[in-house]
């Protein structure tokens, strides 16, 4: 019986010193205490601050689909060889787009720091066809394309921007096909400088590269100047630019109208020269008369237009424009937004395409024929 108690005792022996070896190596760490995102309020909604930094960030975009018929002079159609016969038939054209945007915001002691990014993602056909020679209008990824990239420090900015000759005087109004008669060139790499004097008035001074055909072709930049007057009633505002390429120079004047809180109207003109611009140096550009920034056919052209809000989800929109080559353009939708955030726009658009060539049946604003017309119906949720 002592043997068997000493055996005994000893087994619970080995088992309590195990036990406690065991509980001597379990090692409960500290909780670390969390860091929640905070909200940052400094730029407006939707910014919050980058977790360990004194930088606010933003993210949001769009998702879009557009589904458009008709006359492709209306930048509406589509054209499409026939898989039997390899005639040209009218067709769809549709397009999905992804766009994701950035911005960022800081505060410095050379004033606030900010950044802003787009870049866009598109799928659809390519518009265009070879009639009999049987190449199908495709539909396909595009690739992507990067329409803002820009750094701005006070009024300093830098980057991939589009032109101050549209972006400082404003858009052709609030209609999808805004350049039936177009009013400038887009993409460019800038250097900007914003100035802000207090009670309304604004200006900026812009050097630009341009882009494709009319990207500057030594070192003397494009140049944009403009100013600006807001008030409550609205504004007015004037850029004038100069093509280095060509030794150019056009101008816009714009007047936008607060009539009532439905209705809001804007008119703009714009004028240039083009002395150098008819030369045919054997390129299509050239023999229109068209550089960087007057885009619209002859020394001259008007767009007008404006918005009324019905109530808080449905607006009407318009834009009539006119050049002296007797393009005339007009635009018209209305955009309904379903929920917030999801907006369904139907446009209807009319080109009536001036000096008009019978003979290959083409016009340089795209137009196919003398008189177009076309639809679009766009679906977009931005967030």
């Amino acid at each position: 019986m002592n043997i068997k108690s000493l055996l005994l005792g000893s087994a619970a022996a080995l088992i309590a010193v195990s036990g406690a070896r065991a509980a001597d190596a379990v090692v409960v760490a500290e909780p670390e205490p969390a860091e929640y995102v905070k909200i940052c309020d400094v730029y407006g909604a939707g910014y919050f601050y980058i977790p360990g930094t004194e930088t606010c960030l933003r993210i949001g975009g769009y998702i879009r689909y557009d589904i458009s018929g008709g006359d492709v002079g209306s930048f509406d159609g589509a054209t499409s060889a026939d898989h039997q016969d390899g005639g040209s038939n009218d067709t769809w054209r549709k397009k999905a787009r992804f766009t994701l945007k950035t911005w960022t915001g800081q505060e410095t002691e050379m004033g606030t720091l900010k950044t802003y990014t787009e870049t866009r993602f598109n799928f659809q056909n390519d518009n265009r066809d070879a009639g009999a020679l049987g190449q199908l209008n495709t539909a396909g990824n595009t690739g992507a394309s990067l329409n803002f990239a820009w750094i701005q420090l006070g009024g300093l900015r830098v980057g991939k921007d589009e032109s101050a000759f549209n972006t400082f005087i404003g858009y052709a109004g609030n209609v999808i096909q805004d350049t039936l008669v177009p009013y400038g060139d887009f993409d460019t790499n800038v250097v900007q400088y914003y100035f802000d004097a207090g009670n309304g008035f604004s200006a900026v001074v812009s050097l630009e590269e341009g882009e494709g055909f009319h990207t500057i072709d030594s070192y003397v930049p494009h140049v944009v100047g403009g100013v600006k007057w807001t008030q409550g009633w609205g504004a007015i505002t004037g850029v004038v630019a100069y093509d280095s390429n060509y030794e150019e120079v056009a101008g816009k004047v714009r007047l936008d109208v607060n009539v009532s809180n439905e209705l809001s109207l804007w008119v703009m003109g714009g004028y240039g020269s083009d002395d150098n611009l008819n030369d045919d140096a054997g390129n299509t550009f050239d023999a229109h008369g068209r550089g960087f920034f007057k885009q619209w056919g002859g020394n001259w052209a008007v767009w007008g237009g404006g918005t009324y809000k019905f109530n808080e989800k449905t607006s009407f929109n318009a834009q009539i424009s006119y050049d002296e080559w007797k393009n005339l353009g007009v635009a018209a939708n209305i955009a309904y937004d379903l929920v917030p955030g999801f907006t369904v726009t139907a446009e209807v658009d009319y080109l009536n395409a001036g000096k008009f060539d019978d003979a290959d049946f083409s016009n340089w604003t795209g137009a196919s024929k003398k008189s177009n017309i076309g639809g679009m119906l766009r679906f977009q949720r931005s967030f």
